[in-house]
């Protein structure tokens, strides 16, 4: 997949330092996609960061919603749930990266859940079908979550080749992770990648989430 220059990112980046590389994440509308997890892999030797230190993760259930719809994680980190809402909720997965089942009566929370497996989890709720999330876990040495603007920057990268990959939820099952070949040298660099989307269940009543 090319490259594409986009005007609007010029000024955005133009006090960019070097071994920066800046992202935006486009649907086949080119309006921009928040959620997408973008990460970089390198290809010829660079040192990567060290590894962070395992963390532990809450996702909270508030007003029949899990909150944050997208939770980003390194293998190794826990994630606890916790329900805030004053009705029972059964949370679940079938997911390969981690399969887990879980009742939280009205202000509990679950005993921490360890994600050892890199992968995308989809998380649901067996009484409120709307209810939606997702835990990904990932191993790259580099990644970042766009927001509303679909847009991230990376600083301070070493020179070289990388492998660029991006996932989002709204991925059509199945299908390989959207991903490029780039390198990386003095100057900052600016990427458009374009990524094709199912459209968000969380926007059609009636109608049950996709299990990864």
């Amino acid at each position: 997949m090319r490259a594409i220059l986009l005007p609007a990112l010029l000024g955005w980046i133009s006090a960019a330092s070097a071994g920066e590389l800046a992202v935006v994440v486009q649907d086949g509308d080119g309006k921009p996609v928040a959620d997408a997890v973008v990460m970089l892999r390198p290809l010829s030797g660079q040192h990567a960061p060290a590894a962070e230190r395992a963390a532990r993760r809450i996702v909270d259930q508030r007003n029949l919603v899990f909150l944050p719809y997208l939770q980003v994680l390194h293998p190794g980190d826990e994630v606890v749930f916790r329900n805030s809402d004053g009705t029972r909720h059964h949370v679940y997965s079938f997911s390969p990266a981690r399969a887990f089942e879980l009742v939280l009566a009205p202000a509990q929370a679950a005993a921490p859940l360890r994600l050892d497996k890199p992968g995308a989890i989809a998380v649901g709720c067996n009484i409120h079908d709307r209810m939606i999330a997702y835990l990904y876990v990932t191993d790259a040495p580099w990644h970042l979550q766009t927001g509303a603007s679909g847009r991230v920057a990376f600083d301070g990268l070493p020179d070289g080749e990388y492998e660029l990959r991006v996932w989002q939820p709204r991925l059509r099952p199945g299908k390989a992770e959207p991903r490029r070949r780039l390198k990386l040298g003095d100057a900052p660099q600016s990427v458009a990648l374009p990524i094709r989307l199912l459209p968000d269940p969380r926007l059609q009543a009636g109608r049950e989430h996709v299990h990864y």
